[in-house]
């Protein structure tokens, strides 16, 4: 697996994909810079090695169209900000005014490519853009873990063109540590917390981690389906009664390889789906016709909390509560201090998948975590145990 510090950029030009589909106001101010401060390493190595950067995104979904509400125009000057160097743009990201604009540049000097996905070339993997794209520099790295998954030109195809030049960035070696460190090679005992709403949408990664974990937490509305599968009475909870013989397929091959399940005892209920309803506490199989399920428990949360406290390595994917609601955060942010207490004493926490990110990040737990991974889908498909092509591509 080669990395940056495999190469010496002296001279050099460094293609980079990087990942700044970043989230813009009706004025085009960036609302949210993590991805850019994300990919700042990456670009500082290659600079004060005495390289040039040609960076390249998509922001969007133009669908091969040059719509200028998408173009990375709008980002260049939050880019230079953030890495402390004028940001040259052009554009286009292939053809002669890319060609001339990446060769006029000199050591210590970073261009910005106009949105890929302006071509629909970009997303369909044609072979020709790829090429193109790679007559802008002399190695590769592939930087952005979140497109990681897609077999897209310029996060798979173009590595072909870069035989023996080609290597993660900083971020993107990260991300694949991260995941390996839960998959494979984590401290045990390993800790899985999946929630969220359905079963449905973790059933693969379920399946992948039982191999590897020896505690899985199941929070969220996926509870539900379980209780019900196991003869319960959930109310009006959010349930998938086509996936209860599933759940209790899950819980049998759990048994069998020896990992402990802990499922919620108790819930904070509510009579309807908003902040202000009414609430009470309630055992999790005893969930009054009328009233849904909204947030773990107290003794639920208890329990939970021994669990993370004895693991060394944990993976939270997805909230335990509707946590967007204040009244029913609760349970999410106290898996989350339970996670830092854990942390904090020696364990490995990963983060990932959209909901448990945005959690973190709503409750200022990212710095107090080991990592929080930038690729929802890619880590996701990570989890579930396959091979991304942004990744092989370059191990390749």
């Amino acid at each position: 697996m080669k990395t940056l510090n495999d190469f010496n950029f002296e001279n050099k030009k460094a293609l980079i994909r990087v990942d700044f589909n970043v989230p813009l106001d009706a004025n085009f101010n960036v609302t949210d810079t993590n991805r850019i401060e994300a990919a700042k390493p990456t670009i500082i190595k290659v600079l004060e090695d005495g390289g040039s950067a040609v960076l390249m995104s998509h922001l969007g979904r133009p669908k091969g169209e040059r719509n200028p509400n998408m173009s990375l125009k709008h980002i260049a000057d939050k880019v230079s900000e953030i890495i402390g160097v004028q940001v040259k743009f052009v554009e286009d990201c292939v053809g002669e005014i890319a060609e001339n604009a990446a060769s006029a540049l000199k050591p210590g000097e970073v261009l910005l490519l106009e949105n890929l996905r302006y071509y629909s070339e970009e997303t369909s993997g044609d072979q020709e853009f790829a090429k193109k794209l790679s007559k802008l520099g002399d190695i590769y790295i592939n930087d952005a873990f979140g497109t990681a998954h897609r077999a897209h030109a310029s996060t798979t195809i173009v590595a072909q063109y870069f035989e023996g030049h080609k290597c993660f960035g900083q971020l993107l070696a990260k991300e694949i540590d991260a995941i390996d460190k839960v998959m494979a090679s984590g401290e045990k005992p390993v800790l899985a917390i999946l929630g969220g709403a359905k079963v449905s949408s973790k059933i693969t990664i379920i399946e992948n981690i039982l191999d590897k974990v020896d505690h899985l937490i199941v929070g969220g509305g996926m509870t539900y389906t379980f209780v019900k599968a196991k003869g319960g009475k959930v109310g009006d909870s959010i349930c998938e009664d086509d996936k209860m013989e599933l759940a209790l397929e899950i819980l049998k091959q759990a048994e069998a390889k020896g990992v402990q399940v802990h499922i919620p005892v108790d819930v904070i209920a509510a009579d309807d789906f908003n902040n202000n309803a009414k609430t009470q506490v309630v055992d999790v199989d005893k969930i009054p016709d009328g009233w849904q399920g909204l947030d773990a428990g107290p003794r639920t949360l208890a329990i939970f909390k021994e669990v993370i406290k004895q693991s060394k390595t944990i993976l939270w994917n997805g909230p335990v509560g509707v946590f967007e609601m204040e009244n029913f955060a609760k349970g999410t942010i106290s898996v989350g201090n339970s996670i830092i207490e854990a942390t904090a004493n020696g364990a490995f926490s990963l983060v990932g998948g959209g909901d448990s990110v945005a959690a973190v990040k709503q409750f200022g737990f990212q710095d107090k975590v080991s990592y929080v991974s930038t690729g929802g889908g890619a880590m996701l498909e990570s989890l579930e145990g396959k091979t991304l092509p942004g990744i092989a591509a370059i191990v390749e």
